[in-house]
C-alpha cells in the first residue's frame, strides 16, 4: 500500500517546505506530485498534511510516515550502494576543491556521511582560492569542484546542487538596513568586505556592480566568514554573503541583511565534474549525498528549477 516513491515524496515535501520545490526536486510536475499525495491519502483513508500552509504542517499520520521514511530510505540507499560496490564500482578517487569559503558549513557533514559509505574511495579536500580549479579539473588534477561560476570547458559537466540568495550583511545600525532593498549606487560610499579571490569570481561584482560600471569606496578582504561578520557588526564595512551562511548571525542578531535589488540576487551552486565520471557509482552517490545534506542542513535554499 505504501510505496518507496511515497516516502521519498514526503521527505522532499518536508525538506523543501513547498509542493512546487518538492516537485522540482523529484523531477515531477506539481500536478503529478499532488496526485501522488492524494492517492496515498485515499489508500490510507486519512489526511497526511494540511494544505495551504507553508511550510506544510503534517498531521499525526503524516509525521508517522515521515518517521518511517527516515528509517526506510537510508536503508534503500544503502542497499543500492552495496549493489554498486558488488558491481565493481567501489574504488575510485575523489579529490574535491571548493571555490566558496562558506561551503564548509555543509560540505564537511556531507563528506563525513559519504566517507563511512565509501571507505575505499580516496578522498581529498582543498580550497581553490589561490589557483584556477576548473582548468585543473579538466586536466584531471581534481575530480570535483564546488563553484557558482561555471565556465564552458571541454569534457566538464556542471551538476546543479541548489539555489541561494546573495545578501548584503550590514551592522544593525547601518543606514542601508532601513531600505527595502539595496541598489548598486548604495555601495559607492561603502567599504566592501570580500573573500580574497579575484573579483570576477564574486557575484556582487559580476552580477551587480559591474552591470552599472560602479565601484565601492574601498575593498577589504577576510578569509573566514565569522571574521567578515564581525567586521560588519563593528561597522568596518558591508559584505555580500549567501543567505544560508548568515542564518545563525541573523538569529542571534549580530547583524542584519538586506537583499540586492528589488527581486534579490539569486545564484546557483554547482558541482563540476568530468563527463567521464558522471556515471561512476561513487560519484553519483556523492552528488546525491551532497544534495540531501544541503537541504537538511541549510536554511532558505531552493531547488534549481524553482524561481
Amino acid at each position: 500500500m505504501i510505496e518507496i516513491r511515497h516516502l521519498k515524496t514526503l521527505i522532499a515535501l518536508r525538506d523543501t517546505g513547498s509542493l512546487v520545490e518538492a516537485a522540482d526536486r523529484l523531477f515531477l510536475t506539481q500536478s503529478a506530485l499532488s496526485h501522488q499525495l492524494k492517492d496515498l491519502e485515499d489508500r490510507l483513508e486519512c489526511i497526511i498534511f494540511i494544505r495551504k500552509t507553508r511550510p506544510p504542517r503534517f498531521t499525526s499520520a503524516g509525521r508517522r510516515l515521515l518517521n518511517l521514511a527516515d528509517e526506510i530510505i537510508p536503508m534503500v540507499r544503502g542497499a543500492e550502494r552495496d549493489i554498486a560496490r558488488l558491481a565493481g564500482g567501489e574504488a575510485g578517487r575523489l579529490h574535491i576543491c571548493i571555490e566558496c569559503h562558506s561551503c564548509f558549513q555543509w560540505l564537511i557533514p556531507c563528506i563525513n556521511r559519504y566517507r563511512g559509505n565509501w571507505p575505499e574511495v580516496e578522498l581529498d579536500l582543498t580550497g581553490g582560492f589561490n589557483f584556477a580549479p576548473l582548468p585543473a579539473l579538466a586536466r584531471g588534477d581534481l575530480d570535483l569542484v564546488i563553484t557558482s561560476d561555471p565556465v564552458d570547458l571541454p569534457g566538464v559537466h556542471y551538476e546543479p546542487l541548489f539555489r541561494y540568495e546573495a545578501m548584503m550583511a550590514l551592522s544593525r545600525s547601518h543606514p542601508l538596513a532601513k531600505k527595502p532593498f539595496i541598489v548598486p549606487e548604495d555601495l559607492v560610499t561603502q567599504t566592501l568586505i570580500t573573500y580574497p579571490v579575484d573579483r570576477d569570481r564574486l557575484d556582487v561584482f559580476t552580477r551587480f556592480l559591474d552591470l552599472f560600471d560602479l565601484e565601492p569606496s574601498a575593498i577589504r578582504t577576510a578569509e573566514l566568514t565569522p571574521m567578515m561578520v564581525q567586521l560588519v557588526a563593528s561597522g568596518r564595512g558591508v559584505a555580500c554573503l549567501p543567505n544560508w551562511a548568515l542564518t545563525e548571525y541573523l538569529e542571534n542578531q549580530t547583524i542584519v541583511a538586506n537583499k540586492l535589488g528589488e527581486s534579490g540576487l539569486w545564484c546557483t551552486l554547482y558541482a563540476a565534474i568530468r563527463e567521464d565520471q558522471r556515471t561512476a557509482p561513487y560519484m553519483e552517490d556523492f552528488l546525491g549525498t551532497a544534495v540531501e545534506t544541503c537541504f537538511s542542513t541549510l536554511s532558505d535554499i531552493r531547488t534549481v528549477s524553482s524561481e
